[in-house]
């Protein structure tokens, strides 16, 4: 019997298929969103959203190509809720798609999609098996399944546009753009799970058993502003495209024949592997933990993989919270130590065959699992004292209320089955009811705040920047120019004018505002216009090339169509100074580091700049200084920045440095220093693909200074460094503080080292005779005892090699632990006694003592009623005076 197809076959046999149709297969795009509409690559038709709005369908090293093919990898996280709980969510998945842009449509779809998943020599699905739902009007695709494809018709349902069409209700709620019917391709699974029927399935849109493999998307309509009457204005497109998509967990399903995702070849070994370090077993249904964590884990792996490093915004954030669900739930199979990151081989054994990136980053993508996994379990068990201080107070058959559960879950990790356990053994229960609600809170703002549905993939937010051609950006060679108002938009919606106080979004026809990107912030300045001025505030742009200027109206009225002068912001100057001594920063790590070394992400602003770079361990001071010196040198050369547009592979093969991740065109701009500084026997070069705005020779940055080094996240480290007069500043008030310190301390700066270093010394050697003070009180000491002399309770000790104070916080520790009068401490050249406030209000006097014991041990000394002290020769003699020396 042959061996059911491997997912990785299956992936392979759908690119070999559409290759033959004469596709072009693309890798995979990062999970890092191409576009700003979302966090992370949400769809298979995501990357190609320009070639859906009608740019060019040109891709580099390739040409035009307007049938493509790829095995996308995507994250949705809107549900992540459900990923466990039912064995269907998944939060990662690969989505395998086939697109048209403007080439074949419906016919050809519907055919192919047929043939490969019936096909012997391809899928080989049971013809018998499959069913389709079409749009409820969609004749054309209605007429292909039935006459060409001879499908039965009582094996097609039609649909209305809230499950048949893309975006989902489009004609009557939009969003205005593409959009389109579709049609879906489902396997009947069999009696062994679920005994409804094709009708059971279009009545409720539930089932087990029919289990949708393909989505059809036929985008053939600009879906426009609905008439009075309420009646759907659906234009057709300049050109029909094709936007399908199978999932590739799905079909590995039904081609291996296995009840769910978490069986197939790539989760079983990990799922297993969950069981076996858990001691639990897996039991199907009821072993949600086992599920979260081997799914979580796969989801993890590969975005940190694609260069997300956990922290606490944005995408970072979405991941860590996804890795802490997965601690979370491996918390609850019994698992006490990191555990997860033990589990990243499995993840590259089954997907690091189609995704390279994986293999190659495996090393740090373990260490960052890791090192987060330390540090949640400490809050998980912060989170367990947590509760047990709110269940300790309160009282047998009361509730601990749904706000505090949702505390426990949102800020300490703490699941809620684990808060109910705990509380039953308190005689406490827990109120669910308020822990959804306010879990459903949290929701909501997280959903208020993010766009994760297929919907948004066309930027509905954007609809009023429609018709809107690319801005002219003149801000490289110009940095005060004029340009038309464009557009005003407030609000998602055009305004007809702006008044003084009143702030939005400005789009002129030309610009010098450089937008925020590629790590370097967005301008500021000012508009002018007659009888009116605005300060613009940021400058952001759309994926189109639309650029957005955030204005506060000051003076005046502004309007469509004015005129505007537009000036940016000196700042500009020194954004352009910190961007290019980025750049130089770069290489000048991948020089003393290693080549391995990769930008993680970016900051560069007027005042600093920030560099995130994965790196496995802390810089020496060593290296700190050898990168400081080798971009110091490149300023002091002074050597020309050029910048040219070329074609990205010319750039590739002159060794420009590209980001991964990221989207390049087939033109690209490079930014080269013209000119090498040395390094031991290499020459380092800077030469990177870069859109942002630089300085005209490295000598205008003046000066360059890192001022620290830190880690951001397991592999990844963050360099903080600032140039020109932001650099001299740093400086000046570093030397001014040293300047004090050392004048606090009676030197100056060049004897400011030598003097920490000896009091250093001193204090090292006191805290040394304290501890052998301690040791040794510890221990008795040689002679300890209490014993009553004159009416009072004296205890006595003999040390050695203590003296000072030493010696003088031995005798508060004696007298206070003996429960003394008086303690006498002798030492083998000092001699300490210290009194009670009581023993002196009944005569005892501390100076008197310590002079008759001084006198008999060939010394002198004296002092208070409560504390004395002498120099001795002899310490064992004056031990031996107390006898009658009272």
């Amino acid at each position: 019997m042959t061996a059911p197809l491997t997912t990785f076959e299956i992936r392979e046999k759908y690119l070999q298929f559409f290759e033959s149709k004469g596709h072009l297969r693309l890798p995979s795009h990062s999970l890092i969103a191409p576009d700003p509409t979302t966090l992370f690559t949400v769809a298979g038709m995501q990357p190609f959203k320009p070639q859906f709005m009608g740019a060019a369908a040109k891709f580099p090293g390739h040409g035009e190509n307007r049938r493509v093919t790829t095995a996308q990898k995507c994250i949705r996280v809107g549900d992540i809720e459900n990923v466990g709980r039912t064995r269907r969510h998944l939060s990662l998945f690969e989505m395998m798609g086939n697109f048209s842009f403007g080439d074949y449509f419906k016919r050809e779809a519907i055919l192919w999609a047929w043939e490969f998943l019936t096909g012997p020599e391809w899928m080989g699905m049971d013809p018998a098996r499959m069913y389709v739902t079409i749009y409820e009007d969609d004749d054309e695709a209605h007429g292909y399944w039935t006459r060409e494809i001879g499908l039965p018709e009582g094996h097609i349902h039609r649909f209305g546009a809230d499950e048949n069409f893309w975006p989902a209700d489009a004609p009557l709620k939009g969003p205005n753009g593409p959009c389109g019917p579709c049609s879906e391709i489902y396997y009947d699974r069999g009696p062994s799970y679920g005994d409804d029927t094709w009708a059971d399935y279009a009545r409720t849109r539930e089932s087990a058993r029919f289990l949708e493999v393909w989505n059809l998307v036929f985008p053939q309509y600009d879906r426009q502003d609905p008439k009075e009457d309420g009646t759907p204005v659906l234009l057709d497109l300049p050109f029909k495209n094709i936007d399908t998509g199978m999932g590739l967990e799905r079909v590995a399903s039904v081609v291996q024949d296995v009840p769910d995702f978490y069986s197939n070849d790539v989760f079983k070994p990990i799922v297993e592997r969950v069981a076996e370090l858990s001691g639990k077993p897996y039991e199907g249904e009821v072993s949600v933990s086992h599920r979260v964590v081997a799914e979580h884990i796969r989801s993890v792996s590969m975005t940190v993989a694609d260069g997300v490093a956990l922290s606490n915004t944005g995408r970072g954030y979405v991941i860590r919270k996804i890795l802490r669900r997965a601690s979370r739930h491996a918390y609850l199979l019994g698992l006490r130590e990191p555990t997860l990151y033990q589990l990243v081989p499995l993840v590259v054994q089954g997907m690091g065959g189609a995704y390279p990136e994986l293999v190659q980053e495996e090393g740090r993508v373990t260490a960052a699992i890791r090192a987060e996994e330390e540090r949640f379990l400490k809050t998980l068990e912060s989170g367990i004292g947590r509760i047990g201080g709110l269940l300790e107070g309160l009282e047998r058959g009361s509730v601990l209320s749904g706000e505090e559960a949702f505390i426990l879950s949102d800020t300490y990790g703490f699941p809620l089955d684990l808060t109910k356990e705990i509380a039953e053994e308190y005689g406490v229960s827990v109120d669910e009811a308020g822990y959804a609600e306010s879990l459903e809170k949290a929701q909501e703002l997280a959903r208020a705040g993010s766009k994760y549905g297929k919907s948004e993939l066309f930027g509905g937010g954007e609809e009023a920047l429609e018709g809107l051609a690319p801005t002219q950006f003149v801000g490289y060679d110009e940095l005060d120019t004029s340009g038309e108002v464009l557009a005003l938009v407030g609000a998602g919606e055009r305004l007809n004018h702006l008044t003084a106080g009143s702030e939005a979004t400005v789009v002129l026809s030309r610009t010098p505002f450089y937008a925020e990107g590629g790590g370097e912030v967005g301008d500021t300045g000012r508009l002018e216009w007659e009888g009116g001025l605005g300060v613009v505030r940021d400058t952001r742009k759309t994926a189109g090339g639309v650029f957005l200027h955030d204005v506060l109206v000051e003076e005046g009225t502004l309007t469509p169509g004015v005129s505007v002068r537009a000036v940016v912001a000196p700042d500009r100057q020194a954004t352009e100074r910190h961007h290019t001594a980025t750049h130089l920063l770069h290489a000048a790590l991948r020089a003393v580091l290693g080549s391995g070394v990769r930008q993680a992400g970016s900051l560069v602003a007027p005042d600093r700049l920030r560099f995130d770079f994965s790196h496995g361990a802390a810089l020496s001071a060593d290296e700190v200084a050898s990168v400081e010196r080798l971009v110091n040198r490149w300023v002091i050369a002074n050597f020309p920045v050029t910048w040219r547009e070329m074609p990205l592979e010319e750039a590739r093969a002159a060794g420009a440095t590209a980001l991964f991740g990221e989207k390049y065109g087939d033109t690209v701009r490079v930014v080269s220093v013209e000119g090498g500084v040395p390094f031991g026997e290499q020459t380092v070069t800077s030469k990177e693909l870069c859109g942002g705005a630089h300085v005209t020779r490295t000598g205008d940055i003046g000066a360059f200074v890192i001022v620290s080094d830190e880690n951001v996240a397991a592999g990844v480290r963050r360099i903080e460094a600032l140039a020109g007069e932001a650099a001299t500043a740093w400086v000046r008030e570093r030397l001014t503080t040293a300047g004090r310190v050392a004048g606090l301390l009676n030197t100056g700066l060049d004897g400011l080292e030598g003097r920490v270093s000896g009091l250093q010394a001193q204090l090292k050697a006191a805290q040394a005779r304290r501890q052998l003070a301690e040791a040794q009180m510890g221990g008795g000491g040689a002679a300890q005892q209490v014993r009553e002399l004159g009416g009072f309770r004296v205890a006595a000790l003999r040390l050695s090699g203590i003296e000072g104070n030493e010696l003088r916080g031995a005798a508060d520790k004696l007298l206070d632990g003996s429960g003394a009068d008086l303690a006498v401490i002798a030492s083998d050249r000092g001699l300490v006694v210290k009194a009670t406030k009581d023993a002196v209000g009944r005569g005892a006097h501390a100076g008197q003592l310590v002079g008759r014991l001084a006198a008999a041990a060939g010394g002198k000394g004296g002092g208070r009623p409560d504390m004395a002290q002498a120099g001795i020769q002899n310490p064992e003699a004056a031990l031996s005076a107390l006898e009658t020396a009272f």
